[in-house]
């Protein structure tokens, strides 16, 4: 219900842009359009890969790598793979949903989608063109820690500490 209050009230914002100015409004619909083409094949690529691997990899194998029971084995697996993927916030939180609901621990999640989100192997020649290697090593072995720590504190508040 609400997504359809959000549509609504975006629309009759559109509306009123698109009488304030005319052009602006044209611009920017057509800048929206270019940044959706740019992400859909990216998004449609992570998509697929979450569909093939929960294809083959069934609930109990999910469980057995990632689940409740895996521990801080799960965890460190969980965060090395986010660590090392590149994708954007707005697939991850739907993905790790889906890896939750088939047999994923709350802990390992958390350490995924914090790595995932923190620390940027994929990313680290441009990060040390612009910072420096010390800098950039240095971030990424604090952020990753630091995701092992959030991992900690959201599996103790899931389970009632």
């Amino acid at each position: 219900m609400s997504n359809y209050i959000l549509y609504g009230i975006t629309i009759i914002l559109l509306i009123i842009s698109f009488y304030k100015d005319k052009k602006k409004t044209k611009m920017a619909l057509k800048k929206a359009w270019k940044s959706f083409e740019n992400i859909l094949p990216e998004f449609l690529g992570v998509i697929m890969l979450v569909g093939v691997l929960l294809a083959v990899l069934n609930a109990e194998v999910i469980s057995k790598i990632i689940g409740n029971n895996s521990g801080w084995f799960g965890v460190i697996a969980a965060a090395l793979v986010g660590a090392i993927t590149l994708i954007p916030g707005f697939v991850a939180f739907p993905t790790a949903a889906m890896l939750v609901q088939n047999g994923a621990g709350i802990m390992q999640i958390a350490a995924f989608v914090s790595t995932l989100m923190m620390v940027g192997i994929v990313t680290m020649p441009v990060e040390i063109k612009y910072f420096g290697k010390k800098l950039t090593i240095l971030r990424n072995i604090f952020a990753f820690i630091f995701s092992l720590l959030v991992a900690f504190i959201i599996g103790k508040v899931v389970s009632g500490i």
